[in-house]
């Protein structure tokens, strides 16, 4: 799991909520069993606290009452690993992570088939979600999940050093990136150029838009390990090399984004990539000393324009051994409405609708600039920020040698080999 996404969970908790009335309501389970109880797990995020305000609405419209397990991350995930493997039946909802865990869940046939559900309700609009997201929560072709939280890689940057430097507009393609940062960096002592996630698994997520951009994935069309093409090696030389050459002193290469982006709010860079979901800390003064110097900017394009990642963090799913399918549907159906998206998306909580991002009402509370990014963001964006594979953690050690070799000064191609090889391995081995 990125740190990222660790960072917005609270403290480890697990609590029930059943609210509501437990009158008639629902029908139409395609079992006797099925219970006028929904059973929903979900993570420690605001997400979930959002909507658990909003539950009584929802039980008093359907007559269902909502137990809600709340899990912080990794109690979360061991939960899963136990009850889902067993075939345990007690949980209807799931929150889960696509990207992290999605393929293993629908590969052992934990997640239902959604595919009939997404196209009973015309009003709800499974259309209206973003390409992206979708291609995310889907396997082999069919929708096992509906997205609830998005994001994007976009480029930070202090409008007040740009200025400094007598650059009108922040770079719009990676050869300026690169310009710029170095002219920073040499004209204004104590400030780097550029700074971004150095570590070796944490790195992966961010380097992912710069490789999709120079023309690369992880994996070819035909499934086979990519890390050692001609683009994906100049994606880990142009990465490297320029933390290396305009990135802070010193840089260890173990940071992950609480790190850099320290760096970036203290004052220390004028540019950063990273997710858009962590905008907040670097505008928001309490946390911020440049709060008010911070824009956004599309990432900039490398030979293959610009192609950031535009993923979900998280997703709703049906465990396929529940028993209530009927009515976890209606909740999924409810809590990913364009009502409560953009409800949510007004409190801070980037939603995967696009209506949602087009209603002035969910971007009201959101930077201009950032609004403009996002949109032009989910327009080309990938919809992986890492391997899709089953074990996840261990693909991206590998995958992520190559950025840390380079930021070291090592030869980035022969890292790249070197991975490649140790990846497509991996890659034979998950196919047995």
């Amino acid at each position: 799991m990125d740190v990222k996404r660790r960072s917005i969970l609270g403290t480890s908790l697990a609590v029930v909520v059943a609210m509501g009335l437990s009158a008639c309501g629902g029908g139409g389970d395609e079992d006797s069993s099925a219970s006028k109880t929904v059973r929903v797990t979900l993570a420690n995020h605001v997400w979930t606290e959002n909507i658990k305000q909003a539950l009584p609405e929802f039980e008093k419209k359907t007559g269902l009452k909502v137990e809600i397990t709340q899990l912080g991350e990794d109690q979360l995930s061991d939960q899963y690993n136990v009850k889902l493997n067993a075939g345990s039946g007690d949980i209807d909802v799931m929150m889960y992570r696509p990207l992290q865990e999605g393929k293993l869940f629908a590969k052992n046939k934990y997640l239902a088939d959604l595919s009939d559900q997404v196209k009973s309700n015309k009003d709800w609009d499974f259309s209206d979600f973003q390409a992206g997201p979708v291609e995310a929560t889907s396997y082999k072709d069919k929708p096992v999940g509906v997205p609830i939280i998005t994001e994007q890689e976009v480029l930070y940057y202090r409008k007040d050093l740009l200025a400094k430097a007598g650059l009108s507009a922040p770079p719009k393609t990676l050869d300026e990136l690169k310009a710029a940062s170095a002219k920073i960096k040499a004209s204004t002592p104590g400030v780097a150029g550029f700074v971004a996630r150095t570590g070796k698994s944490p790195a992966v997520t961010q380097f992912s838009s710069f490789l999709y951009s120079f023309g690369g994935d992880f994996v070819d069309g035909s499934g086979k390990a990519a890390v050692n093409s001609d683009a994906a090696k100049q994606a880990y030389a142009y990465y490297g090399g320029l933390i290396k050459d305009s990135g802070p002193a010193n840089v260890s290469t173990d940071m992950s984004w609480p790190e850099a982006m320290a760096i970036f709010t203290q004052g220390k860079a004028a540019f950063y990539t990273e997710a858009d979901s962590l905008y907040k800390n670097a505008t928001d003064p309490a946390k911020s000393k440049v709060a008010d110097k911070v824009g956004f900017a599309p990432f900039p394009a490398g030979p293959a324009g610009s192609k950031p990642y535009n993923i979900p963090s998280w997703a709703l799913g049906i465990n396929d051994a529940s028993k209530n399918k009927s009515n976890a549907w209606k909740f999924i159906e409810w809590a990913t409405s364009k009502e409560q998206t953009l409800t949510q998306q007004k409190a801070g909580v980037p939603g995967a609708r696009t209506s949602v991002w087009a209603n002035p009402e969910g971007t009201a509370t959101y930077p201009k600039d950032l609004v403009e990014t996002i949109a032009a963001s989910t327009k080309e964006g990938v919809g992986h920020d890492r391997p899709l594979v089953v074990k996840v953690p261990e693909a991206r050690e590998i995958v992520g040698q190559p950025i840390v070799d380079a930021i070291a000064g090592k030869d980035p191609a022969a890292a790249a080999d070197t991975a490649n090889d140790a990846f497509q391995k991996f890659l034979d081995d998950e196919a047995k």
